[in-house]
């Protein structure tokens, strides 16, 4: 098949233009062999330069048929598009013949949030008389306050930590750096657990400049935190299904309901498209009552 002469080009691209990671350039490739699987199926040859928007629109039936998930397809077309957007590049194709493909629309859920009294209640249920206690309340601190993803967060290294002028370098996604500021408060928590706890674990090598570490040494895992934070929650008799990944929400919503620029928030939060963070857009139901019961002449 002749689409297959480029795949090894593209994974090129992805990786020395793009700066993919390992798993994301496998996840671009394996979209393109579907689509490289379809034609095979259907008994028709490949030509990229003979594809055209028809064919395109049949390979997503053909995916629906098979019973494809719509965030699947989506997340396929991402790939498709990504491929053909490279060829156009290359010179290989006058046209990107995906340019009009939409993806299947996909209903947005809400992403799970806390309160502030809950956040607040989540970080006084935990005991800093323990040691581990000190590490945690740095972890929620620091999870809240600068909207990390739970890998990110397990990754930060000292030398990432610039205290003085109170920021972090983090390495997000396809290995993506971005600063951002931490809080006075998240940054206390930090320095306390690095002055007064960590400093006394024996630390395996390798771990030296990791700043969050388990009791043997190592770096923490991202289902010890998973597990950290649903402890607390069922301490606190909180009636939700949370995890780390929450408090990325809870800081996102936050900012933007306190009336945070959303390119801003966009950018702490590592997003590399902005409809991504419009999901934060929503506000409390509540507030949006008060609002209609206050002003509205009808009410």
């Amino acid at each position: 098949m002749i689409i297959n002469l480029y795949l090894k080009e593209f994974k090129n691209f992805l990786r020395l233009e793009r700066a993919l990671s390992g798993n994301s350039i496998d996840a671009y490739l394996n979209d393109v062999n579907k689509l490289i699987q379809y034609f095979e199926a259907i008994q028709a040859k490949a030509e990229v330069k003979e594809i055209t928007l028809t064919d395109l629109r049949n390979f997503l039936k053909w995916l629906n048929d098979l019973g494809v998930l719509p965030s699947s397809q989506a997340r396929i077309v991402s790939g498709i598009k990504a491929y053909f957007g490279f060829l156009v590049i290359e010179g290989v194709v006058n046209a990107d013949p995906t340019e009009l493909l939409e993806a299947p629309n996909l209903h947005r859920k809400l992403p799970e949030s806390l309160s502030l009294p809950e956040i607040n209640d989540l970080i006084a249920a935990i005991d800093v008389s323990k040691p581990e206690g000190m590490r945690n309340k740095a972890i929620v601190e620091v999870l809240y306050g600068c909207g990390l993803r739970v890998s990110e967060l397990c990754s930060l290294r000292i030398s990432d930590l610039h205290t003085e002028a109170e920021f972090i370098k983090v390495t997000g996604k396809g290995n993506k750096e971005r600063i951002l500021p931490i809080g006075s408060t998240a940054l206390k928590f930090v320095n306390l657990y690095l002055t007064e706890v960590r400093i006394h674990l024996k630390i395996k090598k390798g771990n030296e400049d990791i700043i969050f570490l388990n009791r043997t040494g190592t770096k923490l895992s991202r289902i010890s935190i998973f597990t950290m934070i649903k402890t607390l929650a069922e301490k606190i008799g909180l009636n939700k299904s949370i995890s780390p990944h929450t408090l990325r929400h809870s800081f996102a919503t936050h900012l933007v309901e306190g009336g945070a620029d959303l390119r801003a928030v966009q950018e702490m939060l590592g997003h590399s498209s902005i409809t991504t963070t419009e999901i934060y857009t929503h506000l409390d139901r509540a507030y949006l009552q008060s609002i209609i019961t206050q002003y509205h002449p009808r009410n």
